[in-house]
């Protein structure tokens, strides 16, 4: 099964819409934008206004300090707050995202709100990526709990998140890196998430048949957006998500879902 990401998005953004009261407000911070981070700006907040919301984008210059940015973070009258990675170098990536107030982090990049993520709190939120694959598979009907998990990366946004939260369903995980085993591991799997951002990566042949395969990585070649699994990795997966089309769009939704979550208790919590 080949999954439709742009079609569960759709759902979703659509269950986000109906969820909230009045439009929602998100703030973005970039800096020195490339023409690529413009583009997935633009898809951004073109998901935010399907889910009843206003993505406003703040840019920045190369120049701009840490101050600068966490000004930008700080500055009131929204309902999320995204910082927009990478940061350039001379930035400290880590004192940025914890300047997120827990209760903006729709994003999960905070200190704070990864912690709670990580020690599987009850109303800890998800991050989007880690949302995105809880999604697809109980959309499959595939259940992490005893199954031999491969998590191939262990970056910040996909490999890091994916292996704490299959931990805490009960799966049973490697991680899989350049330096901590190869992809003949690979063929163990019964669930397999990549974010390493190779191209095509992975082959049939590092595959058992059968395998659910979870992309989740994007780089580019030859012009072209493309996952870290050869396409045809689909003809041996039960469950295979494209790049384009599978988990990034589902992440965005799962984004703006959380935004949802942040603005109901922001309402409860007077």
């Amino acid at each position: 099964m080949i999954i439709d990401g742009r079609a569960i998005a759709t759902d979703i953004l659509a269950g986000v819409r109906e969820s909230i009261s009045r439009a929602g407000m998100v703030r973005a911070v970039v800096v020195s934008p490339t023409p690529a981070t413009e583009s997935y700006l633009s898809i951004k907040s073109a998901r935010a206004e399907e889910a009843g919301m206003h993505l406003e984008i703040v840019r920045l210059a190369e120049s701009a300090t840490e101050a600068d940015v966490i000004e930008a973070i700080e500055e009131p009258g929204c309902d999320a707050v995204i910082v927009q990675l990478p940061l350039p170098e001379h930035l400290d990536e880590k004192k940025i995202l914890d300047a997120i107030p827990e209760r903006l982090d729709a994003d999960v990049l905070s200190i704070r709100a990864y912690a709670r993520f990580s020690l599987d709190e009850p109303d800890a939120l998800l991050p989007p990526v880690v949302a995105s694959i809880d999604e697809i598979l109980s959309r499959s009907k595939v259940y992490p709990a005893g199954k031999g998990v491969a998590v191939v990366g262990q970056g910040r946004l996909v490999g890091a998140p994916s292996a704490s939260w299959f931990v805490n369903q009960g799966a049973e995980v490697m991680v899989v890196t350049k330096e901590s085993g190869d992809l003949s591991m690979l063929r163990e799997a019964d669930i397999i998430v990549t974010g390493a951002g190779s191209p095509c990566l992975i082959k049939p042949e590092h595959l058992q048949e059968g395998v659910v395969l979870i992309d989740a990585g994007t780089s580019e070649s030859g012009g072209a957006i493309v996952g870290d699994a050869d396409p045809a990795c689909a003809a041996k997966a039960s469950v295979f998500t494209p790049v384009p089309g599978g988990v990034g769009p589902i992440a965005v939704a799962c984004l703006f879902r959380n935004v949802a979550i942040l603005m109901e208790r922001a309402l409860q919590e007077g």
